[in-house]
């Protein structure tokens, strides 16, 4: 999900002289967004590449004329949009914009509320399980090895074939050294992964698992700074691993638990703003407000864990924290999505293009990368992990002792 100020808004449809055909109705909508709205950095002259793919389009429609369908004009636009060079833009036809609005806006469906990842001879390990979901209810935990299927050797087909029936399952599971057997049914369930925390020790860890629209994520966030410090803890992890990013405002909130103020700067087609965050507080031109109840501040050690999967909103909260330089960040490179923001525009047909509406720059005028360079190098390893041992959630443990030692760690 990409740098997404993720608010869903009807294209305009103007069609061009003579053209009413639906396939027509929806080129001339993605055209027009791309000439006005579009605020990256591909130089491509975009009324030329409007004339080249008319053409294309003539070509497709030539027989049907009037009667030329939507889907006719999907993969003249996708070809358009590749040729825009922009890999953070891209059009959306109607079942991936559907499933797209279902994962972005927290929408409930039927599932087990389980990430997972592939290991070797097949296997699987669970990541993430989200709070509320069938998985959470059984006791399903992060690291938990998934071995079988009723008896049978795990696969990905098994497994969503019983989530589209909704019949219960018997997972066979290895946790470490022990063997379990639980029984689980897919469950209509939220995909709202907000903030949580645990503590290791005098270590609170605070998962992000996204910054999906819609509020509440921020305000989580500082909801438990403010219970981490309520339980004296020394120091803070933030982790942001396999976050795809969401909605700017949500992490820029978030950030602002850790970050005492940043300012960035947007360029966009209809010219330049800045915004300043402070405290809970977002200010943009003339105009501010509170954006989180009982704003909290961290101002002691903290890392950041991220992986390659670590995107969008998410770069840039690590970006912030080395920029001020409040904490190490851990990981991987990130995934490459972390210097301009997009805007999701709904098309004519049900369809969608996902616009950089936006690329960001510093006060003095310094652009943002592409990507986060971890400050300490390191990656998951799911086999450890599925023998009990997070060593990337290790790394950061050692950095945060390290830090009030003040001993560097590299």
């Amino acid at each position: 999900m990409n740098r997404q100020l993720i608010a869903l808004a009807a294209a305009l449809s103007v069609s061009l002289a003579g053209a009413a055909s639906p396939a027509q109705t929806l080129f001339d909508s993605v055209s027009q967004l791309l000439q006005n709205r579009y605020g990256g950095l591909s130089t491509v002259n975009r009324t030329e590449l409007t004339q080249q793919f008319q053409q294309k389009l003539n070509e497709a429609c030539a027989k049907e004329g009037e009667a030329c369908a939507y889907n006719t004009a999907y993969p003249v636009i996708e070809e358009q949009i590749r040729a825009l060079g922009d890999h953070h833009t891209f059009f959306n036809r109607p079942e991936a914009f559907q499933e797209f609005k279902a994962r972005s806006t927290g929408g409930s469906r039927l599932q087990y509320g389980i990430k997972l990842r592939d290991l070797s001879g097949g296997d699987q390990v669970v990541t993430e399980v989200v709070p509320g979901s069938a998985a959470f209810g059984v006791g399903l935990k992060r690291g938990d090895r998934l071995v079988g299927i009723d008896g049978q050797k795990y696969s990905y087909d098994l497994l969503r074939e019983s989530r589209t029936k909704g019949a219960p399952i018997r997972l066979d599971v290895r946790r470490g050294d022990e063997a379990l057997s639980v029984s689980v049914a897919a469950s209509v369930s939220t995909t709202r992964d907000l903030p949580r925390a645990e503590y290791l020790g005098d270590v609170a860890v605070i998962r992000i698992p996204t910054f999906i629209a819609g509020g509440g994520v921020a305000q989580g966030v500082h909801d438990l700074v403010n219970e981490a410090k309520r339980r004296g803890v020394r120091g803070i992890v933030v982790d942001l691993r396999d976050n795809g990013g969401g909605d700017l405002r949500e992490c820029d909130m978030s950030i602002s638990a850790f970050v005492p103020s940043f300012t960035r700067v947007a360029k966009t087609a209809r010219g330049d703003s800045a915004t300043t965050v402070a405290g809970g507080t977002y200010r943009e031109g003339f105009g501010s407000y509170q954006a989180v109840r009982d704003p909290a501040f961290w101002e002691g050690p903290m890392a950041v864990l991220v992986s390659k999967s670590s995107a969008s909103c998410s770069e840039f909260f690590a970006r912030e924290v080395q920029y001020a330089r409040r904490g190490q960040v851990v990981g991987e490179a990130t995934a490459g999505v972390g210097n301009t923001a997009t805007q999701v525009f709904e098309l004519p047909g049900e369809a969608a293009i996902q616009l950089t509406t936006v690329h960001y720059v510093k006060p003095d005028g310094t652009p943002y990368g592409e990507r986060i360079t971890p400050d300490v190098a390191g990656a998951d390893d799911f086999e450890l992990l599925a023998r009990g041992q997070d060593v990337l959630l290790q790394k950061g443990l050692e950095i945060l002792k390290a830090s009030v030692a003040g001993t560097p760690v590299n």
